[in-house]
C-alpha cells in the first residue's frame, strides 16, 4: 500500500491578535491628519408612553383554550385570565396595542 501525505489543513477563525492590531493602526493612517473625531449621538429617552387618554374597561367575553401562546400571555398581560372579568386600565398606546391584538376575544368600553 503506497503511503499517501496529509497536509496540514489551514485554519480557519479569528485572526490572531497581532493581525488585528495592524489591521487597527492601517485603518488609523488612513485618516487625515487634522480630522476630528465624530461626536457620539447621545441617547435620549425615549418617553415611556404620553399622558392616558382617560381609562377603558376591558371585559373577556372569549376563553383562551385553542388560541396561541401570545394571545394567551397578551391576556395574561391585561390582566385577564377567564370570562366574562374586566379590568380598569390606563388608555395609553401599550394597552391600547395589547388590546388590539386580542381584539377578537375582549369587549372595551371608555371610562370616564
Amino acid at each position: 500500500m503506497p503511503e499517501t501525505k496529509t497536509t496540514a489543513k489551514p485554519k480557519t477563525g479569528k485572526p490572531p491578535v497581532a493581525a488585528k492590531e495592524v489591521a487597527v493602526k492601517a485603518k488609523a493612517a488612513m485618516k487625515p491628519e487634522g480630522a476630528v473625531a465624530k461626536p457620539k449621538k447621545v441617547k435620549t429617552e425615549k418617553a415611556l408612553s404620553p399622558v392616558a387618554d382617560g381609562r377603558i374597561k376591558v371585559t373577556q367575553v372569549i376563553g383562551s383554550i385553542a388560541r396561541q401562546g401570545d394571545q394567551r400571555a397578551t391576556l395574561i398581560g391585561l390582566g385577564l385570565n377567564k370570562r366574562h372579568r374586566s379590568k380598569v386600565l390606563e388608555n395609553t398606546p401599550s394597552v391600547r396595542g395589547m388590546v388590539y391584538k386580542v381584539r377578537h376575544l375582549v369587549k372595551v368600553e371608555k371610562v370616564s
